[in-house]
């Protein structure tokens, strides 16, 4: 029903609005009684060789919703219900703002694709928290990063403050350095920042009664050189590991009209190199940590091969946005056609 009466009515609409509609028809939708145990019925795939134990938390299945999707945690316990293992919010900053001007985000039909330079547009950290704070049993990773007018040299204190604000309501944290919509981000990825940031917001979680997993979430866009860096760093710092990977700045191939679009591409053209990240990373460090891989995940199929590269989990954005929540449901029966 969504891929043949939903999605193409939708898809005639400016993406953006299209997204705050879909968010006010799923709230007030699951208002409704019973609607709730309907969709976890169709969508769900409940069986315990799904399970996944990965930096110490368990996961009912590896099929997660990427960060950029809820914010600002205002739809998780309604999207926990469509089969999602786990739920990454944000990403959050420590004020809010409203990011870069519209039109700021694109559908590419002909590539299942899209663009977007939202520039972590976000109620800030605290409106966030008071979502968060009404979470049970929902398995939360909170993804973080700066706001768009602190410098690159005061940066650590915005991802300290999120840390901190958010550290009793997420299992896990996401440090965001690599999307290409805040000017001079992606620049905190070198190594001597890098490592210095993670060292530091490590530091503050080993101070913990319990320290959360920590991972770094990494461009596809990166060298085989700047790779080995990641590995380097992940393993001096101990992070529990990396999301691989954020969207890309190349536009090789493709088709549709709004190619030429800035902002970061997403969706079916990026799954090819965020497989070889993925391989790569997890060949060259010895499967030494845990790899969560995203990026143009829009079949069972696709899902595979991410695992078979090395991934331990997976994330969904994209590829929910094309095919509807029966991906989620396809792609854990797909894991557990594979035990037969």
């Amino acid at each position: 029903m969504y891929k043949t009466i939903l999605r193409p009515l939708l898809f005639q609409y400016d993406p953006e609005k299209v997204h705050y509609f879909t968010f006010s028809m799923i709230r007030n939708l699951f208002k409704l009684p019973g609607i709730a145990g309907i969709f976890r019925k169709l969508y769900e795939v409940n069986d315990p060789r799904l399970e996944r134990e990965v930096f110490g938390l368990k996961f009912k299945n590896p099929v997660g919703l990427a960060a950029g999707f809820d914010k600002d945690a205002k739809l998780y316990k309604e999207l926990s219900n469509l089969g999602f293992g786990f739920i990454e919010i944000g990403t959050l900053t420590p004020k809010g703002q409203e990011g870069n001007p519209k039109k700021r985000l694109f559908r590419l039909k002909e590539d299942q694709a899209i663009i977007n330079r939202m520039g972590f547009n976000n109620g800030g950290v605290l409106e966030a928290v008071e979502r968060l704070k009404k979470n049970n049993g929902v398995l939360i990773g909170g993804n973080i990063g700066k706001n768009k007018l602190t410098s690159n040299e005061e940066a650590v204190t915005d991802y300290e403050i999120c840390f901190d604000a958010l550290y009793d309501h997420v299992d896990y944290f996401v440090v965001n350095v690599s999307s290409p919509n805040t000017p001079n981000l992606r620049a905190l990825q070198d190594k001597e920042p890098l490592q210095h940031l993670l060292q530091t917001l490590q530091n503050k979680n080993n101070l913990k009664s319990k320290p959360k997993p920590i991972l770094l979430k990494i461009a596809p866009d990166l060298t085989d050189e700047q790779l080995l860096d990641i590995i380097d760093i992940v393993n001096t710092t101990k992070i529990a590991g990396v999301i691989a990977t954020n969207t890309t700045l190349s536009r090789e191939g493709l088709q549709s009209e709004n190619k030429a679009e800035m902002g970061g591409l997403s969706g079916k053209p990026l799954s090819k190199r965020s497989t070889e990240v993925i391989r790569f990373l997890a060949e060259k460090g010895n499967r030494s940590f845990p790899i969560i891989g995203v990026g143009g995940i829009h079949s069972a199929e696709d899902a595979i091969e991410k695992l078979d590269a090395g991934a331990s989990l997976i994330q969904l954005y994209t590829g929910f946005i094309y095919e509807g929540p029966a991906l989620i449901k396809a792609i854990n029966k797909k894991l557990l056609g594979r035990l037969k």
